[in-house]
């Protein structure tokens, strides 16, 4: 078979040098090399040497076509996009070729070296590392299989050992994304993607309602736990079991199992998030954070905003404001008007003073002579008996006319 960057026929010897993609980085070429260092922050030894902070993402490499790292001298090369970067870790392949250096301002025409693109040589999202053939151990070399498409990384041990960089660690549950037609995808390295995607019916947990090309975005942070160890096999987004995602629909029905769906409060209750139809954005995730930290929160909604939680709603503020022309507690059925405090207890306090008028007038009435009718408690008891009459009629004015409750 071919020899490609390293990489020979998978018989008794697997990783060799190869002469496709060359290792020269002379102005005419597009060359494929190897990345043996990345300068990534201000502690690496050669920060200064690459320009400090401008340096930063600068690569040092080494040719694919020479077969020891014996007499060779490390280039080195800087990303090529400012804008979208992506830092290849050790012993991936990247290419490289030549552009103008900022001392073309100045006349002439020097030119320095710029890097791009990761070969996907394993075409997986977590690494595409090909290391030299003459540093693999043996058990390194057996992650590796031939079958009729050529070479094929499986790694089923969980651990390889490979050189990656100070502080990045293989995984072997990683897997890619399984693509559909027209889908654009962009995938980082540890089950973290974007897909760009659309209704494909019978293929797609997302697509039993709507029509085919009917656009959806699946955000992702974290892939399902349970996709198991084989990480070259390609799965799509579980909503559910996904570690944190946003799903935009347009017309799907996404198949998400919402903690509650209690909508007891609700006459004509909605549409559950998994039953619903149509454009929607759901969030989730262990747990969600809404914070401000100047200005307000704001929801708004064309219909109702429901607060649905298996355990209780806490609020807790300095003051609570409800604007409603209705208020029911307990239930959408309350019929118990609630009672007015403030008014409630200036009523009861004048009757009570009443009251305790009449009991003082009492308390020390003496009959001359025996028979004499009590001139003093029959005026009070006249007067007393029109204020509670007046008072009685202001019972019903204490009801409150918004707030319910059973």
């Amino acid at each position: 078979m071919d020899v490609r960057y390293g990489l020979s026929g998978l018989g008794s010897s697997i990783l060799s040098p190869g002469d496709v993609g060359g290792g020269g980085t002379n102005s005419s070429q597009i060359s494929a090399v190897r990345v043996v260092d990345i300068v990534l922050d201000d502690s690496h030894e050669k920060f200064e040497e690459v320009g400090g902070w401008n340096g930063l993402g600068t690569i040092f490499y080494l040719s694919t076509t020479d077969p020891t790292f014996e007499d060779l001298t490390e280039q080195k090369a800087k990303p090529a996009l400012s804008n979208s970067k992506q830092f290849p870790l050790i012993n991936e392949i990247v290419y490289v070729f030549s552009l103008p250096t900022p001392e073309n301002q100045n006349g002439g025409n020097a030119q320095d070296q710029y890097y791009f693109h990761t070969v996907n040589v394993w075409n997986s999202p977590h690494h595409n590392a090909l290391p030299n053939a003459l540093t693999l151990s043996e058990n390194q070399k057996a992650d590796y299989q031939q079958t009729e498409a050529g070479a094929v990384r499986r790694v089923t041990d969980g651990s390889t050992e490979i050189n990656l960089g100070e502080t990045f660690q293989e995984k072997s549950n990683i897997n890619p994304l399984l693509p559909f037609e027209g889908d654009v995808i962009h995938e980082g390295r540890w089950g973290n993607s974007i897909r760009f995607g659309s209704t494909v019916k019978g293929f797609t947990n997302w697509s039993e309602a709507g029509e085919n090309g009917d656009p959806i975005i699946i955000i992702r942070n974290g892939e399902d736990p349970n996709n198991g160890e084989s990480g070259w096999i390609p799965v799509v987004e579980n909503i559910n079991d996904d570690l944190s995602s946003i799903w935009m629909s347009s017309t799907q029905q996404l198949p998400l199992n919402a903690s509650s769906i209690n909508y007891n409060s609700y006459n004509s209750p909605p549409d559950t998030p998994n039953q619903y139809e149509g454009e929607q954005i759901i969030l989730n995730s262990g747990r969600l954070v809404f914070n401000t930290k100047t200005d307000h929160i704001m929801f708004s909604s064309a219909t109702s905003v429901s607060l649905n939680a298996v355990d209780s709603v806490n609020i807790d503020t300095k003051e609570h404001v409800i604007g409603a022309s209705s208020i029911l507690l307990g239930s959408k059925d309350a019929t118990e008007s609630l009672m007015l405090g403030d008014k409630t207890v200036d009523l009861l306090d004048k009757i009570l003073t009443e009251m305790i008028s009449v009991m003082t007038k009492l308390s020390s009435l003496v009959s001359l002579p025996p028979g004499a009718p009590f001139a003093p408690l029959n005026a009070q008891a006249i007067a007393s008996q029109t204020l509670l009459n007046s008072y009685k009629a202001q019972l019903r004015t204490l009801l409150s006319k918004q707030n319910k409750t059973i």
